[in-house]
C-alpha cells in the first residue's frame, strides 16, 4: 500500500533541564548540553522563551522569541564552529557612533 501524503514531522526538541550552568536539549535520540558560558544568549532568557524551540529540517533549532538559530552540527562538532559573542550595542554606544558619523 502506498501512502498518498507524507506524515507530519513528530520530532520535537525538548528542553529537559535548565540549571545555573546551562540547559539540556533532547533531540533525535541525543541530549545536548548548552552551557551559559558558551551560549550566553540563554542565560537571562525566561523559561518560556528557552522552551519555545522550532525544529527546521531535523537539524536546525530556532528560538523565535530570542531570535537565535543554531544547527546541531555546532553541538556535534564544536571545534569546527568557534563561537563569538558580542554584546548588543547600548543606547550610549549608538549615540557615540552617530555623533562620530555626523562630525565625520
Amino acid at each position: 500500500m502506498k501512502l498518498l501524503k507524507n506524515g507530519k514531522n513528530i520530532l520535537k526538541p525538548e528542553v529537559t533541564n535548565i540549571s545555573e550552568h546551562g540547559l539540556w536539549i533532547f533531540l533525535n535520540e541525543k541530549e545536548y548540553f548548552l552551557s551559559f558560558s558558551e551560549y550566553p544568549w540563554f542565560k537571562d532568557a525566561n523559561i518560556s522563551a528557552i522552551t519555545n524551540i522550532v525544529l527546521i529540517h531535523n537539524h536546525h533549532l530556532y528560538w523565535p522569541q530570542l531570535d537565535i538559530d543554531l544547527s546541531t552540527e555546532i553541538f556535534d562538532n564544536p571545534e569546527k564552529y568557534p563561537l563569538t559573542y558580542k554584546k548588543s550595542f547600548t543606547n550610549k554606544s549608538i549615540k557615540r557612533v552617530a555623533k562620530k558619523a555626523v562630525a565625520g
